[in-house]
């Protein structure tokens, strides 16, 4: 069982909001469309639904074209954001009621509510209705009663994203644990890079309608094509920052000199983008070879446990995610480090060039 999806572009009044996708989800995979706000993730799942026609392309469902197919005839489940539930009625109603429109058997109703309750850890609020219930409890309702279908598509756009972290936590843990044991195609869509890590499986970066990169989520994480994947795969978005390699050195600005190190002399003289990531950042050395940078504070901000510092020279910017409570002034003087086994390189027009393993041998 497979969706393939060939050259599909959907076009809305000259407005493109897909733009040739070409992607294959396999049976039992779980899949992670992340993207920024309107690069595309919702448009894209509801292609594949049949919700909406493609302008251009095809689907191809188990080698079978169903381009042209309505929704009601493609076995699959959606679930949004918002808690859709019916209000009046209880939750095993909720959860059956699309059994009771394709007309299943009441003992085989009442065998697959409880199941898919139990299995979402809801059955002892079966005989609630939605009202009565927290925001978790509700959205794994909505979940449920989507799962219940034994759907071979199943398709999560933002579904976590009203609720608090520990439910998010929670059930983004059922999520992984869920679709470990069924044949189905999921497919989730975010914003938040972390949640694609802590999901797993593949993940597709969207921006404005096209595939960025799609493959296994580490590969994406650690090996992102251009600047463009960099950024979209890093939360804070990964620091980029212009430089020009010589025979002997590397210069970010005319103050910033440094000798090539073993790992960075494996580069051609030439300019290149230096990307690094905000959290591998920091205020004091880690080893020798880390690139001291002369800078301002621009901002700091506070958040729980962590500081996101934004530092500034003539030249460029940067930000830093500072584990800790730190206290700046703007306009202080700072000095940051980054280190050469977490610099990625990519080359004048943005594409990856070498990652951190292959400049020194270390994790990206």
């Amino acid at each position: 069982m497979s969706l393939v999806l060939e050259n599909l572009s959907h076009e809305v009044d000259g407005v493109d909001f897909i733009r040739d996708a070409n992607l294959t989800f396999e049976a039992g995979s779980f899949n992670v469309l992340l993207g920024r706000t309107l690069a595309g993730k919702t448009s894209l799942m509801r292609l594949m639904a049949g919700l909406d026609k493609p302008t251009s392309g095809r689907l191809i469902y188990n080698g079978t074209d169903v381009t042209g197919q309505s929704v009601q005839s493609r076995n699959i489940s959606m679930i949004y954001q918002q808690f859709i539930n019916y209000p009046n009625l209880t939750v095993y109603e909720n959860i059956a009621s699309p059994l009771r429109l394709a007309k299943t058997p009441e003992s085989e109703i009442d065998r697959r509510v409880k199941e898919t309750a139990s299995m979402l850890q809801i059955e002892p609020l079966l005989k609630r209705h939605p009202l009565e219930l927290s925001g978790g409890q509700q959205q794994r309702t909505a979940m449920a009663r989507a799962l219940v279908k034994d759907s071979t598509l199943v398709l999560f756009d933002e579904p976590l994203v009203n609720l608090d972290y520990k439910l998010r936590e929670e059930l983004r843990a059922e999520l992984r644990h869920l679709f470990r044991e069924r044949q189905c195609i999921a497919v989730y869509a975010t914003t938040e890079a972390n949640e694609a890590l802590a999901l797993g499986g593949t993940t597709t970066l969207l921006h404005e309608g096209k595939v960025v990169q799609s493959g296994p989520v580490m590969d994406v994480y650690r090996a992102p094509v251009n600047t463009l994947a960099a950024q979209l795969f890093s939360e804070p978005p990964m620091n980029m920052i212009r430089g020009r390699v010589s025979a002997t050195e590397v210069t970010f600005d005319e103050y910033s000199h440094h000798a090539l190190t073993q790992g960075l002399s494996k580069l051609t003289p030439g300019d290149y983008w230096f990307g690094i990531r905000p959290s591998h950042i920091g205020l004091v050395p880690t080893s020798d070879d880390d690139l001291e940078m002369s800078m301002e504070v621009e901002l700091s901000e506070i958040s729980g446990s962590e500081t996101f510092m934004h530092v500034e020279n003539s030249h460029f910017e940067m930000v830093l995610q500072l584990m800790g409570v730190h206290s700046y002034h703007t306009g202080a003087p700072v000095k940051v480090y980054l280190p050469i086994n977490k610099l990625f390189v990519f080359d004048s027009n943005e594409q990856l060039v070498h990652t951190p393993s292959q400049i020194s041998g270390g994790a990206a």
